[in-house]
């Protein structure tokens, strides 16, 4: 028994040893460009039943033929405002749009995927100000809107005091996130973040806006969402039993002068990273969630992001700061002289479902793209790469999440093995040649591959690429010893 034992010790780490050596091949399916306009690129949502993608851009949608990448159609949806974001579950598809004036209500509309045309029974539903972005729960039940509700005008500075402080806008629209039931196509609920108890740090309430939900990732089982207040550097947990939040997470500060979180604050023309006295607020935008062992994660892509009006962000240097610091971009309702905060923190994150941190990417988003050729360095002074949406998926057995990167010369998208949350392992760098600045993301499981689809906001194209995972040889000749070995050992013992 204990010689089995040891043989099924060695067959399990050779097993371990061939995962840990798979590599992946990545090839590009193909490209389109979106034409038309004020028809663009933002984000996009596959659909399994008809095998296509929508991809949503300001006036309409395009849909695509997901083998080829041809247009099938397109949806104008000008009439009723800007489309900001596109979901789909179980043939339906959920469309977010924002009022031409757009502190005024925005409105959902549902379309069916395979008609391409407006759902049938009721499809319209009149939710909160700027919808941006909206997802259906898991078993598709729900559909939540993340109303942004952006004032035209912010809140005026009070006083002079250093960090600066803003008072409220006077016509500043609620952030909330509207609870649509699909069963019954009614708005379930309005879920708003006014005197929800807060815990964490760096939670920016000073900046003469209200909260602003950016983005929402749901748990496995349907019971919580998690919504990114990216200008907020906050994250509120949504309980969807009582339909409201429970809890606003100040997700805190990274320390841009620690050994692995190095930042190249100049857009001088050359490249130097360095461990500068700055620290960034993780401000996240793209948000997903997994599960392991039973416990929710959270991954978030830390783009940072000041208000529209830019009135709560200065160079570094009107806070005393010289030298490499000087123009580096600080928010002034955080930074005082000696003590400065830079907006995002050119990574992305993993949190526990409480908002603790367990991994960040520290500066290997932006080396990566370095040692590529297709770092920025116009973007150093403000927020680097500028991680901007992240999905997850599954392959040979491992959870990959895809980070976009929104500041890089070409379209770039990394990849990042997280199926332990505390040992994540970065496998590559998509470098897109003809794409520029992914906005949104999604990954899906076709014809037995993984495919991931990016819509690329700065050159108007949508791009496909297939992702195979491919056992080094070695590692693959090592679990077939082990197999042989294992029933030798068996045939010995009967």
């Amino acid at each position: 028994m204990k010689k089995m034992t040891l043989m099924m010790g060695l067959l399990f780490g050779s097993m371990s040893m061939a995962q840990a050596a798979t590599t992946y091949q990545i090839s590009k399916e193909w490209t389109f460009a979106h034409s038309g306009g004020g028809y663009l690129s933002e984000i996009p949502a596959f659909d399994v039943t008809t095998n296509t993608l929508w991809v949503a851009g300001v006036k309409g949608v395009d849909v695509l033929d997901a083998n080829t990448g041809s247009l099938l159609q397109r949806i104008d949806t000008s009439a009723y405002g800007s489309i900001n974001s596109v979901s789909i579950s179980n043939g339906m598809v959920a469309f977010a749009i924002e009022n031409n004036t757009r502190t005024n209500a925005g409105i959902v509309q549902l379309y069916n995927t395979s008609s391409r045309s407006l759902a049938a029974g009721t499809n319209t539903f009149t939710v909160g100000a700027l919808p941006d972005m909206l997802t259906f729960t898991p078993d598709g039940s729900k559909i939540l809107v993340a109303n942004e509700g952006t004032p035209n005008v912010y809140g005026s500075r009070i006083g002079n005091s250093v960090p600066r402080v803003y008072g409220a806008s006077a016509n500043d629209p609620v952030g909330s996130v509207t609870i649509i039931d699909v069963t019954s196509r009614t708005v379930a609920a309005t879920a708003t973040l006014a005197g929800v108890p807060t815990s964490g740090s760096h939670i920016r309430t000073n900046t003469g806006m209200d909260f602003e939900p950016e983005y929402i990732a749901v748990s496995a089982d349907g019971s919580k969402a998690y919504v990114t207040l990216q200008e907020a550097n906050a994250i509120g947990i949504l309980d969807l039993n009582t339909n409201s939040f429970t809890k606003v997470v100040g997700l805190g500060a990274k320390d841009f002068s620690q050994p692995g979180n190095s930042i190249d604050p100049l857009n001088n023309g050359s490249v130097n990273f360095i461990s500068a006295n700055v620290k960034g607020l993780y401000m996240p935008d793209g948000i997903a969630t997994y599960d392991v062992a039973g416990n929710t994660y959270l991954v978030t892509a830390n783009e940072g992001d000041f208000r529209e009006d830019d009135g709560d962000r200065s160079a570094a240097s009107s806070l005393g700061a010289t030298g490499d610091l000087a123009n580096i971009r600080v928010s002034n309702t955080d930074s005082s002289p000696g003590d400065l905060y830079a907006a995002g923190a050119r990574s992305f994150s993993i949190r526990d479902a409480d908002g603790n941190l367990v991994y960040d990417s520290g500066d290997i988003l932006d080396k990566e793209a370095f040692a590529r050729g297709i770092y920025d360095d116009g973007r150093s002074r403000d927020k680097g790469v500028e991680p901007e949406g992240v999905d997850l998926f599954t392959l040979g057995g491992r959870t990959i999440a895809a980070v976009g990167l929104e500041r890089t010369l070409k379209g770039a998208i990394a990849l990042f093995d997280i199926t332990d949350p505390t040992k994540v392992s970065f496998i590559d760098m998509i470098v897109s040649d003809g794409d520029l600045a992914p906005e949104g993301l999604v990954a899906f499981e076709k014809d037995g591959s993984i495919f991931l689809a990016f819509a690329n906001e700065g050159s108007n194209t949508t791009s496909l690429f297939r992702i195979s995972a491919v056992p080094e040889p070695g590692s693959a000749a090592m679990l077939g010893l082990g197999l042989v070995a294992m029933a030798a050992m068996r045939r010995r013992q009967k």
